[in-house]
């Protein structure tokens, strides 16, 4: 008697995860990977309906995509490009778009867009398709790539804007921001958001206009007179973005982010910020005097890689080690820029911010 394809998959899949469950302890994410197995197995015993478990599958499938295609270029900085998929070819802003991603892909950079028309279109034309990635998502009232991205191995398609919205903010090392409709007002106070509660590692946002447009300072107005005087947000959180109607302030806003300033992580209850050169015992002591009150205790001192950092030994050649109120980010911004500033002219990583 035949067997039904469904039983066939059915022992194919048993015979998949019985060879995962015996590899699991010796791979060398086995723990976590086991980690998300049991998650699955407690959701099979929970009432769930089937269209949590299609929201679940595509999330999934959305993700193994993402994660596929980026993972070979972890290692090299990237800048999201977001803005209008309605501004025209002629317009200044979109010629504009076209001249930032042919200076930060210069600089070493890769550019990300969503990969549709208008800013996006104008990103991956300036980027040229070899510096280019597109997270695309279908809408019904929009064609799909655009035609420097389309066909592309770089160009991921997704089924859900949250899951794309993720790969977006955790792939990017800095964000230019165009004017846009709600899309790019959603993308903006998204990364705001996420910077100003120290959900995303600290990165530089430029929002950028065409010479002598009012479009971000309208924006900025707002800003101030709705939610800065109400007390809803402080003026230090007007340091987590730089708004510019130039390019080259923009692209240099994006590279001196990262002249000495590498990257951060925590260790335990520490912020541990990785610095490309070595700073003086004066340069930290001014530091403390500067920025003591972000601190919950202690002082800012000096390191190196933390035995924790195994696998991050290589990035950076410094470290500096504070308890970071983890409240005060626009402070903290202020601190990386105060960094940055000493390296000024002494940085031979600043030429090759894009490295991380």
């Amino acid at each position: 008697m035949a067997t039904s394809p469904s039983f066939d998959a059915s022992e194919s899949l048993r015979a998949d995860l019985n060879r995962l469950l015996d590899r699991a302890p010796y791979m060398k994410h086995g723990e976590l990977i086991q980690l998300a197995l049991a998650t699955l197995v407690r959701m099979t015993e929970g009432e769930i309906d089937r269209l949590d478990w299609k929201i679940l599958n595509a999330s999934l499938q959305d993700m193994e995509r993402a994660f596929k295609a980026l993972y070979p270029y972890r290692h090299i900085r990237k800048v999201a490009i977001f803005g209008s998929a309605r501004i025209a070819q002629g317009a200044p802003e979109y010629q504009m778009a076209i001249e930032f991603a042919k200076r930060v892909t210069d600089l070493g950079f890769m550019v990300i867009t969503g990969a549709g028309p208008g800013i996006m279109q104008a990103g991956n034309e300036g980027a040229g398709r070899e510096k280019s990635f597109g997270l695309n998502i279908q809408l019904p009232f929009e064609q799909g790539a655009n035609p420097f991205i389309e066909g592309d191995h770089k160009l991921i398609p997704f089924k859900y804007f949250f899951t794309r919205k993720l790969f977006f903010l955790r792939e990017s090392d800095a964000l230019a921001l165009f004017p846009g409709g709600f899309g790019t007002q959603d993308e903006a106070f998204e990364c705001l958001t996420l910077s100003q509660t120290g959900k995303s590692s600290p990165m530089p946002l430029v929002l950028i206009d065409h010479p002598g447009g009012h479009y971000w300072h309208d924006w900025m107005e707002y800003m101030r007179k709705q939610l800065l005087r109400r007390g809803l947000i402080s003026a230090d959180d007007f340091s987590l973005f730089t708004i510019t109607d130039q390019i080259d302030e923009a692209c240099e806003a994006i590279a001196r982010f990262y002249s000495v300033f590498h990257s951060s992580r925590y260790v335990g209850n520490r912020l541990v910020i990785r610095l490309n050169m070595e700073i003086s015992d004066e340069a930290v002591e001014q530091l403390n005097q500067d920025f003591g009150d972000i601190l919950l205790k202690g002082r800012i001192e000096k390191s190196h890689a933390l035995p924790q950092e195994a696998q991050d030994m290589a990035i950076g050649k410094s470290r500096l080690l504070l308890h970071f109120n983890q409240r005060d980010l626009g402070r903290l911004y202020q601190m990386i820029a105060a960094i940055n500033c000493l390296g000024a002219g002494k940085c031979e990583e600043a030429r090759h911010p894009e490295w991380k």
